[in-house]
């Protein structure tokens, strides 16, 4: 027969109870449907069993709960005269199971037997409805088709008897046949249940055909709820989906598949919220060999790690049987083994609710070689989960260890423990569980997304650098994704002001109108928590500000495995601890510390520097005009146009800082300097350079309003600067100068044969002499100043972050 199983997920409302209508009626032949009780309902009949042994008169509140639940789904289902025999054969039900809670309740106590008895009502009553929603069809009393043993709770099929009974009953059955999950009865014809997943077994039993119905499309590469790109896999092995379903997949419960195995009969797993999806098959030979390297990616959430170690466990025999043999002896499940080969420890995982009572038995049994002798000691690891990566394919490929650790590692998350049978069908890792979301993603992008790459973004600073690099990032993203397979997501933009984090990412075409409606108030502190929290993997943090509070936050952001990119020139050029601190942090972390922005705009002035030292090459000399403001200031200098105005004009282009007196006191070329010399390999300090100030110091001090005002009297000196400057046939240029380690920085005449004579507008240029560029330097050239081209410089640098 054709059975198809329909759980919670199918039975949580009225309308996806037309769904099971619409499907099961569309069937083309006979089938037995198995049914779950409605969702939540066996739940609350389980809290209505705790409150009431323990004399809690709640239990009234969550039996009226249960009825009213029922209620409510026979009124949005059925009108009529029919209505009235419904509801008599549903109260029948419930006043049953009050007369037994009210007992309960009287007694103050519970046994499982009587436990089992309350639950079946969930299905008795779900059962009872769905047959009178489905036409043609008749409710069978699961308890006198399913036999099992007496343990109640989790009681045994008798499959002979089981076997004979639904034979007889199907004999010559021709209408569509309901059926309730998950219950059953011993040979007393006393209500028993099946455990976990007891539906699923109910369905798989003397099935020859078996169809589970959920609400997902199919068994899925990974938690949809952790994964958001996890897919439906299109086949499976039995072993395949046993191994997944040990490990947390809820699609199907493990023993679910004995039966069904046993005699080679194919599971198809569908979604009954989407019934023309085409599902998973399980069966005996995976039916389609797929290209993956793994079939999925399970896990369970918590688990506790026990590790029994010491030199008792060394070269006496029975140790390892006393352990698994006193928990198997009291029903704890071990979940995960695995033990040094020195046999110095052995370790296993436990669910968290069987801890205590697995410390006590493990301390009674070795209690003369924990206390008496010190020979062994019981380490305890807690608040962690384990992940499974499945497949068939996975024995004798090589890299599919080093594929799954390095995804971990790179994204700084930490393998507690590791275990892989000799079957090679399972990997399994134990990991903390505040990690557990992002692990599931990275080696789900590792193993199934590998062709596409994507970045998660966080952007402090909207100025004119920001507000031009999400510009780029808007228009590029769809050409990334086509082109080089890498997906961009901008998940939170902070301003000075407002700030927004949204985990599925900010639509880039509103974004401005999105901060102001749903932004909360700016705190740098908050935004850096968030982005912990929400531990994405390949991150990125994105600073486009000059704000020295940011910067001082790169070290922990870099010791979060985040990646850093950042024009702010403030970290690499304060102490040169700091500088090598973030490089080596980096690189401990193997994330991306990038700052190319930093000198030069987007010229490719740091990246050159680091090929050629990398190449073998040594730097001997540095002479660059680096800052586009100064050199935009002094090329428009000219009998009309004095100093003031040409710093008014620098500042409305953009080419200056909102406050052009970061610039004009050299503060910003000294910076670059520094960061170029460190660069060459010359660990400089900003005491170490000389520095002709390009204004007398008191003009930049005081207020903004003083300085436009002080200025002004220096627009005649300038000018008769100029003018013996250009009587020369020469220009003025503010230059950065590193030889041999000594650096300085000032105001410099040069001639028509300089490499800066004919610098334009607000171009830079620096001019490198090597060992290997000694005759002829290598000169880059372009424009050093201006918002697009900065943000540019930036966009480059979270490109090379995800290496393509």
């Amino acid at each position: 027969m054709k059975v198809l199983k329909f759980g919670v997920s199918s039975t949580v409302s009225p309308e996806r109870i037309i769904d099971i209508k619409k499907i099961v009626e569309s069937q083309k032949e006979q089938v037995v449907v198995v049914v779950s009780a409605f969702k939540g309902v066996t739940e609350k009949l389980l809290n209505l069993c705790h409150l009431a042994s323990t004399k809690d008169r709640d239990f009234f509140k969550v039996y009226n709960e249960i009825e009213g639940l029922h209620l409510d789904f026979i009124s949005a289902l059925f009108e009529g005269p029919k209505v009235n025999d419904i509801l008599n054969r549903i109260n029948t039900y419930l006043k049953e199971l009050s007369n037994i809670v009210n007992g309960i309740y009287l007694l103050g106590d519970i046994t499982a037997k009587i436990q089992d008895k309350v639950i079946s009502f969930g299905e008795l009553m779900s059962s009872y409805i769905i047959s009178e929603v489905i036409e043609n069809s008749e409710l069978l009393d699961v308890r006198n088709l399913i036999k099992t043993n007496s343990d109640f709770g989790s009681a045994k099929v008798n499959f002979s008897v089981t076997n004979r009974q639904i034979k007889f009953r199907f004999k010559n059955f021709d209408k569509i046949a309901i059926v309730p999950g998950f219950i059953a009865s011993n040979e007393r014809n006393e209500a028993t249940t099946l455990g976990k997943g007891g539906t699923d077994y109910t369905a798989a039993i003397d099935a020859q055909r078996l169809e589970i119905w959920t609400d997902v499309d199919g068994f899925m590469t990974a938690d949809p709820n952790k994964v958001r790109k996890a897919f439906a896999i299109e086949s499976l092995s039995y072993a395949e989906a046993i191994e997944l379903s040990h490990f947390g997949a809820e699609v199907i419960y493990t023993p679910t598949i004995q039966p069904v195995y046993l005699k080679n009969i194919e599971i198809l797993i569908k979604n009954t919220l989407n019934p023309e999806a085409k599902g998973t098959i399980i069966s005996q030979d995976d039916r389609v060999k797929s290209e993956k390297l793994i079939k999925g990616i399970s896990s369970i959430d918590d688990i506790d790690l026990v590790t029994l170690q010491g030199p008792g466990m060394v070269g006496p025999t029975g140790i390892t049987g006393r352990l698994f043999n006193v928990l198997t002896n009291n029903n704890i499940n071990i979940i995960l083994i695995t033990q040094a080969s020195s046999e110095y420890s052995i370790t296993f995982a436990i669910s968290p609710r069987d801890f205590e009572e697995a410390m006590l038995l493990l301390e009674k049994e070795f209690e003369a070689e924990i206390k008496l002798r010190s020979e062994l000691i019981i380490h305890i690891e807690k608040e962690l989960s384990v992940i499974a990566i499945v497949g068939e394919q996975m024995k004798n490929t090589p890299g599919i260890s080093a594929n799954l650790f390095s995804s971990l590692g790179r994204n700084g998350i930490s393998v507690i423990a590791t275990a892989q049978g000799s079957s090679e069908l399972n990997i399994s890792v134990v990991i903390k569980k505040e990690s557990l979301k992002k692990a599931l993603n990275v080696i789900h992008e590792g193993f199934f997304l590998s062709h596409i790459k994507e970045l998660h973004l966080y952007m402090m600073g909207i100025g004119t650098v920001g507000s031009q690099l999400l510009d780029q990032i808007k228009n590029q993203k769809q050409k990334l994704l086509e082109e080089h397979k890498l997906n961009i997501n901008v998940i939170g933009i902070s301003s000075s002001k407002k700030m927004l984090m949204v985990p599925e990412g900010i639509d880039l075409e509103n974004y401005a109108e999105l901060i102001e409606k749903q932004g909360e108030r700016a705190d740098m502190d908050l935004f850096l928590q968030k982005m912990r929290y929400l531990n994405y993997r390949n991150s990125v943090f994105i600073d486009c500000t000059a704000n020295e509070k940011i910067a001082a936050t790169y070290v922990d952001v870099l010791n979060s495995f985040i990646s850093v990119v950042t024009a702010n020139k403030i970290s690499c050029s304060s102490s040169f601890k700091l500088y090598k601190d973030l490089k080596t942090i980096a690189q401990d972390k193997k994330v991306k510390f990038m700052y190319e922005t930093n000198v030069g705009a987007g010229l490719p002035i740091i990246s050159t520097l680091n090929d050629l030292i990398r190449s073998g090459d040594k730097i001997i000399s540095l002479e660059a005009v680096l800052s586009g403001t100064l050199n935009f200031i002094l090329n428009i200098l000219s009998k009309e146009i004095k100093l003031s105005q040409a710093v008014k004009m620098a500042q409305e282009k953009g080419y200056s800082e909102p406050d052009p007196r970061i610039d004009l006191s050299g503060t910003d070329v000294i910076r670059k300097l520094i960061i170029l010399a460190r660069e060459a390999g010359y660990p400089l300090e900003k005491e170490d350079i000389k520095i002709d100030p390009f204004l007398p110091t008191d003009i930049l001090q005081g207020s903004i309003d003083d300085f436009w005002s002080k200025i002004k009297k220096e627009d005649a000196n300038f000018e008769s600067k100029r003018k013996q400057v250009a009587e020369k046939e020469m220009k003025m240029r503010y230059v950065a100068m590193l030889s041999k380690g000594k650096a300085s920085i000032g105001l410099q005449e040069i001639d028509a044969a300089h490499p800066a004579f004919h610098l334009e507008d607000s171009n830079n240029i620096i001019i490198i002499q090597t060992e290997r560029y000694h005759e002829q330097p290598m000169v880059i050239r372009g424009y050093g100043a201006g918002a697009e081209v900065t943000a540019a410089g930036v966009f480059a640098d979270i490109i090379r972050v995800a290496n393509v």
